[in-house]
């Protein structure tokens, strides 16, 4: 009899706990942990002596899990050091943790994309309220900036039921760009969330685009449990698809999301690979000026932040040879550290092969933060960053040391005021100056 009443007092006080945020505890706000560190504790001392009647109870709950073909169970680790925002405000679960390990790059070839030098569009709600809905953004139902237990910075939860999230301004897209988000599902699950990029119709415009098929014309990304969707589409069309199956999103992770479309091609990458190319996914008559996340037909509610859009593929050549300076934000870190991180591999590619092909071209690397932080502080870890840079082209890429020199700024040049998240992205960046 008494183990039966420590039973249900524990199944109790479980489901309390753990009603405000449906994702198993793993992921879960700051300002719960400490409250759910006392209940766990209440819960470890009456744990023992009903185990094998709680494990029943679970072991019930996983299968019917397994029946929706979720088969990722693994714990996220709650140490937000092991999940840290880059230096360019990208946040991946796969991080390098010092510079003394080593690691080459060659084992993550396939990230062949170079992100531009102009930041289009970027996105961490820094500038919003926790418990606030973003103010830059609209929706048909909820949602919520929060901050996680697993990663640091500000996140979109988009918690409202079968929901659009509309960002509310005009993006002007190019023929060839990049865009990059996080995305940390709470489940993996049928259909997941959709990203879409989308053209407005001026005749039939809506601040909210609820609809499945938003605007004239757009491409659909859908991250679900069994991989990658691409949809193009256009009024009185067929669709233009592509699915793949490698690497989809790991739930309660840190996904970083990346994106090329290149006029109507678009390729996609996760975990290191590229997972999805199609060379015609989108129709060429398509502009698209807006995007949005839509949960359609679902009961799962994601975390979004460190949106990104740049432009891509820049002729780093003449940058380089012809103007004198080149200027990457495809140089990624992790915050606060140095160590160049696998996203990288394209733009250092290139830069390795203009130096290869222009053996008497010498260069200076010089590393630029953002004015968050002490000034010291910013001025040391930009050092150390170009110095990284610099071991990254010798060791990976057979770059003569004698032809690199290495310099950091800080945030004393600044590429414009620190006075939005876009411009402070902006100045995030690590220049190449031919000497």
């Amino acid at each position: 009899m008494k183990n039966f009443i420590i039973l249900i007092s524990v199944l109790f006080i479980s489901s309390t706990a753990f009603s405000q945020i449906n994702i198993g505890g793993k992921i879960k706000d700051k300002a719960q942990d400490k409250l759910e560190q006392k209940t766990d504790n209440t819960i470890d001392k009456g744990f023992d002596k009903t185990e094998e009647g709680v494990n029943g109870v679970f072991k019930k709950k996983d299968k019917d899990k397994d029946k929706d073909g979720d088969k990722d169970s693994e714990s996220t680790d709650k140490n937000d050091n092991n999940n840290s925002d880059t230096g360019d405000g990208d946040v991946d679960v796969n991080v390098e943790k010092s510079s003394e390990t080593g690691q080459k790059l060659e084992s993550y070839t396939q990230y062949d994309f170079v992100p531009g030098d102009q930041i289009l569009f970027f996105e961490d709600f820094s500038q919003d309220a926790i418990g606030d809905f973003p103010a830059l953004w609209t929706s048909n139902s909820s949602g919520e900036v929060k901050t996680v237990n697993i990663a640091p910075g500000k996140w979109f939860h988009l918690n409202g039921e079968d929901a659009s999230y509309c960002f509310t301004k005009d993006i002007e897209f190019p023929e060839n760009y990049i865009i990059e988000f996080d995305i940390i599902p709470d489940d993996v699950y049928y259909r997941g969330i959709i990203f879409t990029l989308y053209q407005t119709d001026p005749e039939n415009m809506h601040e909210i685009e609820d609809g499945l098929y938003p605007g004239l014309y757009g491409l659909h990304i859908t991250l679900d449990n069994d991989g990658w969707e691409t949809k193009g589409y256009g009024y009185s069309k067929d669709w233009l698809e592509g699915k793949a199956s490698k690497n989809p999103v790991v739930k309660e992770k840190v996904n970083h999301v990346i994106i090329w479309v290149q006029k109507r091609r678009v390729r996609i990458y996760h975990l290191g690979a590229k997972v999805l190319d199609v060379p015609t996914n989108i129709y060429a008559e398509g502009k698209f000026n807006r995007l949005r996340f839509f949960g359609w037909d679902r009961a799962s509610y994601p975390y979004v932040s460190n949106i990104k859009v740049t432009t891509a593929s820049p002729d780093m050549r003449s940058k380089l040879l012809t103007e004198g300076k080149l200027i990457s934000y495809g140089i990624y870190f992790d915050s606060g550290k140095d160590v160049v991180k696998s996203e990288s591999r394209g733009s250092l590619n290139e830069i390795a092969n203009v130096l290869k092909e222009n053996p008497d071209v010498r260069i200076k690397i010089v590393g630029h933060t953002d004015s968050d932080g002490d000034d010291a502080s910013n001025m040391d870890l930009s050092k150390r960053r170009a110095a990284n840079v610099k071991e990254a082209l010798i060791k990976d890429f057979a770059i003569d040391a004698n032809r690199i020199e290495t310099d950091g700024m800080g945030e004393s040049q600044p590429i414009g005021p620190n006075d939005s998240v876009e411009n402070k992205a902006k100045n995030r960046r690590v220049e190449f100056i031919k000497l």
